[in-house]
């Protein structure tokens, strides 16, 4: 006991001297001398409270000397003007137990932070504003909210500045403010926010990309660039230190994975170019954050979703991280380790891989008997005159319903939703008759001719909001109206009955459960016993699509289609003894039973669930480009400048060749289009119309990561397909544009393959095809 009291000594001893850390000349400097940061992001809000330590002393492990964190406001603030930092969300405890372990903490509070996070941590409760101006200084009401969060952040942490003898020695201003705008005046106010909720010693920091990190300045604040795994270091730094000369460098986030979208394949990144760029960071004393060191799980409703498009995520966070979903090492872990061992500066050796504090156990196969259909268990509804989004009765999570009567026909009629946020189901006379899914082409269906007036309902799950790019003002329902037409004649559905099915846990147990068949969206419940516990996967392959509750705690969503069949169980969440399970699954399951495994399933997709753009033969023989030539083989965005502005609203990129004459394979990073003002024209609603090829199987390399705003992420044609050049893309930007110039962005990592030399480039008004 006397061991372990001057051990804590010791350890606070230190942080207690350690007083001062700023950014010095090409150095952070921690007391006066030379100190490179060695962080791993960790995310509170996707650990259980349980394995705080566990995971903290993981990274230390891995050789780190910082734990970086994302701050969501929308965890802490639900309902508006209620701040809660109690249990899980006690982010003053996981600061302390970062000081407790000898390690440094960089705070990431926002307001705004994406991290595929519901809204980019924003809360649902700022879209019951219908003017909503969000990370502007233009909207006094944001502004006001950001700061009163703020305030309370500093409440909470502002004494564990390192000039206060705690371990914070960073708080970022913002979070990758490039990627949405130029508003330096809107940054200098966060920056000032910060400081005046308490955080007026600590070094600040702001982290951008290398492509848009000059597109504003906030003095004071430190840089940091984020890129990922397998980047040219030197390329990534080279504009930044020409501009910056003296600033020390520091690369935010560097990405160890990716995350995993609904219907795509899971996401990895190779350990050995990961490794590469790594150990050019640490040869150069750059400093790093490793984004993930372990991602951990999106409980309950809190994954988000990407845009361009509508592409939401799943609740596994395992991000092909070194720490993985479960709190274990893998690969990548030892290969960090070994690596940052020969840079230990004090000479120790790195401390022992702590052993992960709970086993994995498998659970025999959990039957249902129990169910309650969703319709026969509706709460009271809300009256409203026309449809209206989720928000507008106060509703921020879950499922809603839209019910009216529509009129007897004797032919068939088009019924539309404009527009459905996020999956739909329609019935008439309780008859399932159609599903209308966001981010696909179709926003109506037909149905059929009814004798009598009928009874509607349309039933509308919001998965994830936007968390990245101009959509995340993302209102959940139905965000404008429903339409009945025939003919051409068109009559706007009004009269709603609407009910409200959130996701807190209190209202799943509401169901009155029978031991009975339920078809269509039903809740399904029951009890299993264990004989001792530990962490587990629920296999959800046999399921459709919904949420899983677990003793009361939300595991997250399940969907059949993939990639993810499973969902992570913690072992805290289990009981010795008696357990409770609840389902609800909005589509029929296959198989109601569900069986706990010990492995995660993360790579197994339903082919025919995936979007397929459609093949078509594209002859542009007869077609004049507005632009042709050849790319050099440098680095950076290539700005090709058009003769004169050329308006259309269909725009074709043709490679004629590659960089390397042998390479028959194209692929692009991103691609964005200037116009006659000279800015930037928004990628919002850009679909996909047509490409001779994709990579969507192997990797997530699809057409549609050309304008995902995400420039470590590419579209390259398919691997091992030997057709040649040339390969073309066209892009449907939604709406006539009247153009100047077109960037394109080659591949940023250490790969050449299908970087682009010769090429042209098209624009139509009118589809190719």
């Amino acid at each position: 006991m006397k061991k372990l009291f001057l051990f804590l000594f010791l350890i606070v001893n230190v942080f207690v001297r350690a007083q001062q850390f700023s950014a010095g000349d090409n150095e952070f400097l921690l007391n006066g001398k030379t100190f490179t940061v060695k962080a791993g992001e960790l995310h509170y809000a996707r650990i259980p409270k349980t394995y705080w330590e566990h995971r903290i002393q993981m990274c230390k492990a891995m050789g780190m000397n910082t734990i970086c964190i994302y701050l969501f406001w929308n965890y802490h603030e639900q309902q508006e003007g209620h701040f809660d930092f109690s249990g899980d969300k006690d982010v003053a405890e996981f600061v302390r137990l970062i000081q407790k372990n000898g390690m440094y903490c960089i705070l990431r509070p926002g307001p705004y932070v994406c991290a595929e996070w519901e809204m980019g941590g924003l809360p649902w409760w700022l879209l019951k504003k219908t003017d909503l101006n969000v990370r502007s200084k233009s909207d006094s009401f944001f502004m006001e909210k950001t700061k009163i969060y703020l305030n309370e952040i500093g409440k909470q942490l502002s004494k564990y500045q390192i000039q206060n003898g705690g371990p914070i020695i960073m708080v970022q201003v913002e979070n990758e403010y490039g990627t949405w705008g130029d508003d330096q005046r809107y940054m200098e106010m966060i920056r000032d926010d910060i400081r005046e909720a308490g955080f007026n010693k600590v070094q600040l920091v702001r982290c951008d990309w290398a492509s848009n990190f000059n597109k504003y300045k906030l003095d004071g604040v430190s840089n940091a660039l984020n890129f990922g795994a397998g980047a040219n270091v030197d390329n990534q730094f080279k504009k930044f230190k020409e501009l910056n000369p003296s600033a020390p460098l520091m690369c935010g986030e560097y990405w160890t994975g990716w995350f995993d979208k609904w219907g795509r394949p899971h996401e990895t990144r190779n350990i050995k170019s990961f490794i590469g760029s790594l150990e050019d960071m640490m040869k150069k004393k750059i400093s790093f954050s490793l984004y993930m060191a372990h991602g951990g799980t999106s409980f309950g409703q809190w994954a988000g979703a990407n845009t361009p498009g509508y592409m939401p995520l799943t609740s596994s966070y395992d991000y092909n991280a070194p720490i993985d979903e479960a709190g274990n090492p893998t690969d990548k872990f030892y290969a960090i380790r070994e690596l940052l061992s020969d840079y230990n500066p004090s000479g120790e050796k790195l401390p022992e891989v702590p052993v992960n504090p709970e086993k994995t156990i498998s659970i025999s196969a959990i039957k249902f008997s129990l169910s309650a259909n969703v319709f026969d268990n509706l709460p009271n509804p809300v009256k409203s005159d026309s449809v209206k989004p989720m928000e507008y009765f106060d509703q921020g999570w879950g499922s809603i319903i839209y019910r009216t009567e529509i009129s007897a026909s004797t032919v068939k009629r088009k019924l539309t939703i404009k527009d459905v946020h996020d999956w739909a189901l329609i019935y008439i006379n309780g008859k399932e008759i159609g599903r209308i899914q966001r981010g696909k082409v179709e926003n109506n269906i037909t149905i059929p001719a009814l004798k009598h007036k009928s009874q509607l309902d349309i039933l509308v799950e919001g998965m994830g909001r936007i968390n990245y790019g101009q959509g995340i003002l993302d209102r959940k329902g139905i965000t404008q109206k429903v339409v009945l037409s025939n003919e051409g004649n068109e009559t706007e559905l009004m009269n709603w009955s609407v009910y409200k099915l959130p996701v807190n846990y209190e209202f799943q147990t509401k169901a009155k459960f029978r031991n009975r068949k339920s078809a269509g969206p039903a809740w399904y419940k029951s009890t299993f016993l264990l004989s001792k516990i530990g962490y587990t996967y629920f296999d959800m392959s046999g399921w459709g699509k919904g949420m899983v509750w677990i003793n009361g705690h939300n595991l997250g969503r399940f969907w059949n289609v993939g990639p993810t069949q499973t969902l992570f169980v913690p072992g805290c969440f289990l009981n010795a003894g008696k357990n409770e399970i609840i389902v609800l699954d909005l589509d029929s399951p296959e198989n109601k039973v569900i069986t706990g495994v010990v492995n995660p399933v993360l790579n197994v997709l339903r082919k025919q669930e995936q979007t397929k753009v459609e093949k078509k033969i594209l002859d542009l023989s007869n077609q004049a480009p507005v632009a042709q030539g050849s790319f050099n083989v440098e680095p950076g965005w290539k700005i090709v400048t058009l003769n004169k502005t050329v308006e259309g609203r269909f725009l074709c990129v043709e490679a004629l060749s590659a960089q390397n004459p042998d390479d028959n394979s194209t692929s692009l990073a991103e691609l964005e289009v200037v116009d006659e003002d000279g800015k930037l024209v928004s990628t919002l609603h850009w679909k996909v119309a047509y490409v001779d090829s994709e990579e969507t199987e192997k990797v997530a390399n699809g057409a549609d990561k050309l304008f995902d705003q995400q420039e470590s992420v590419i579209w390259q044609t398919k691997i091992g397909d030997k057709a040649k050049h040339p390969h073309r893309i066209i892009i449907d930007m939604d709406n006539n544009i009247k153009i100047k110039a077109v960037r394109l962005l080659p591949r940023t990592d250490d790969k050449y393959a299908g970087t682009i030399k010769d090429y042209r480039i098209y624009i139509k008004s009118k589809p190719f095809l």
